[in-house]
Formats: structure tokens, sequence, C-alpha cells
């Protein structure tokens, strides 16, 4: 056998057990770093030495965004067991506790797809930004080679395969993110009052894959399934309305140009 050939199966043989390695992290973590190896021959003919470089990791996401990979339920049936509030107008408004396991009522849905850890930040002050309109996000998220999420990317973010009605569980604990503000208007009623806390200062405001924040902080933009690009937009998750912290909330009655206080955003983009 010639030497070259002899090279390319030692190298073939070194590199099955990295793949197969990367492979096993992955079933453990989806948003693990794939191993890929790398070799660089020189020709024994030529006099040069041969050298197989170490392994090299390589990510399906980039740094500050989480993998999202399993099955979506499109049509989810959550059941609550006991309400926060007293009978009247608003008594089925915050489910204090939730039947497990939530039920699927279509076929799932694959999804695989990249999106922030974080609401975007403003780099100055820490803080999510905000008075962003859809229009906003979308620029700024495509100017970075993402995009505006779908709403079923974000619910699926939020929830996870097991359909959570929160990011963190099955009993509402508004403790666990910025959450629940009731004492929303400054100025003497005229404005709303800003009540972002930073990106992070929550971490047990997480979902299934580790995203942050979904349940409280600002509303963040998003485009409705089924509808042209910015035709029909919502918000989801933030700290101004009690009644829309549960993952499949969301909160309707703006077009995409609307900003205020409240409004701001995070980004998806496809996996490698």
């Amino acid at each position: 056998m010639q030497p070259t050939r002899k090279l390319a199966v030692l190298l073939g043989v070194l590199t099955i057990p990295v793949l197969l390695a990367g492979a096993a992290a992955r079933a453990q973590d989806p948003a693990a770093p794939v191993l890929v190896a790398r070799a660089t021959i020189v020709a024994p003919e030529s006099g040069g030495r041969t050298a197989v470089e170490s392994p090299v990791a390589t990510s399906a996401c980039p740094d500050d965004m989480v993998l999202i990979e399993g099955d979506y339920c499109p049509r989810v049936e959550q059941r609550c067991l006991r309400w926060m509030d007293p009978p009247g107008r608003y008594h089925e408004y915050r489910c204090a506790e939730y039947a497990k396991p939530a039920r699927c009522l279509s076929p799932r849905e694959h999804r695989r797809f990249c999106i922030d850890r974080h609401e975007r930040v403003d780099a100055d002050t820490g803080l999510p930004k905000n008075v962003q309109s859809w229009t906003d996000a979308k620029r700024s998220c495509e100017s970075e080679g993402a995009r505006v999420c779908v709403e079923s990317e974000w619910t699926f973010a939020c929830e996870g395969e097991e359909m959570r009605p929160y990011p963190y569980g099955w009993r509402r604990s508004a403790d666990k993110c910025n959450a629940d503000k009731v004492d929303l208007l400054a100025g003497g009623g005229a404005r709303l009052r800003d009540e972002r806390d930073p990106a992070g200062a929550h971490p047990q405001c997480a979902s299934p894959f580790g995203v942050l924040d979904m349940a409280g902080n600002v509303a963040e933009w998003v485009s409705v399934d089924g509808f042209k690009d910015g035709q029909l937009v919502v918000q989801k998750g933030n700290w101004w309305q009690p009644g829309k912290h549960a993952c499949r909330d969301a909160q309707g009655g703006h077009d995409r140009y609307y900003k205020g206080t409240e409004t701001g955003f995070r980004c998806c983009a496809g996996a490698e």
C-alpha cells in the first residue's frame, strides 16, 4: 500500500471516534459544539512531514444564540387547575397551576433554528432595547444575517417539547421573571412606567432550551405564522400585562410601526 493511501486509511480510523463523540454530545445537548476532524497531508516524496491537526469545535448557532431543535405541537390543550384571581372580570386571567402533562392535539412538526438567548440589549445600559417597532426589529436582525422570529418559533423556544405553559414549568411563579407588574403608569397616568430589568438578571426565568426572559421584561415582536412578513404581528412576553406571561399568550392590536416603552425584540436565524 502506498504511504499516502496508508495515511488516508489511518485518518479515517482516527476521524470516526471523533465524529461519534460529537454525535453523542449532541444527543445529550443539541446546542453542544460539533467536533470536526481536520488533517493536513504532505506527500512523503516531497520530503515533507505528515501532520494531523486536533479536532476543531464548530457550533450550529452564533455564540449569543441557542439551538432550538425538536418536535413542535401547533395545537395544544393546557388545562388550568386553579386560577389566581377572585371571581369577576379577570378571574380566568392568570393561572396559578396547570395540569401536567399538556396534550398535543395535532401532528407535531420538526423544527431546527437558532434564537437569541437574551432580548436584544442596549450596549450602554445593559437593558433590553425598548421603544422598538417590528420594522426596527426587522432592520436590526437582518443587518446581522438574522430575522424576526415567527410566533411558532418563539413559542417552541419558550415551552419546549413538553409544552410547558410557562418557560420554567407548570406553576406560575412571577418572582422567577420580571413579570406581574401592576403599578404600570407614570406621569399622572399619561405614560407607561419603564420596568425593564437588565438582560440575564433573572436566571431562573429560563426555558427548557435555556432561553432567558421569555415570560417577562420587554414585549417582543414576532410575525404571525401563515402571513406575509410584517402583515400581521404580535408581541410575546412582557412585564406590563400580568395576563400575558404564558408561552402561548400573545398581545395583538398594534401594527408593525407601533413602538412604546414596553416593546423590544430578539432575533432568530437558520441553524447550520
